[in-house]
């Protein structure tokens, strides 16, 4: 079971590191890093969650407990 939770963890993550990297690339980005040199912080947030949510999806699939 907790390699199912892992996967779709792993998979949730891969999506919102998707989206993110589409956000970052979007006009609202570009006109945000144009006057602060930054993305906005709603890309931002997407990137570092889907990298977070990668990261513990990898760890709970392949970590873990074995059976007895």
């Amino acid at each position: 079971m907790n390699k199912i939770a892992g996967l779709a963890v792993l998979g949730a993550g891969i999506v919102l590191l998707v989206f993110g990297l589409n956000e970052s690339h979007s006009f609202s980005s570009n006109l945000s890093r144009t006057f602060t040199g930054n993305p906005t912080n709603h890309s931002m947030w997407l990137i570092v969650g889907g990298v977070a949510a990668i990261v513990v999806g990898v760890v709970a699939t392949l970590g873990g407990r074995g059976k007895s």
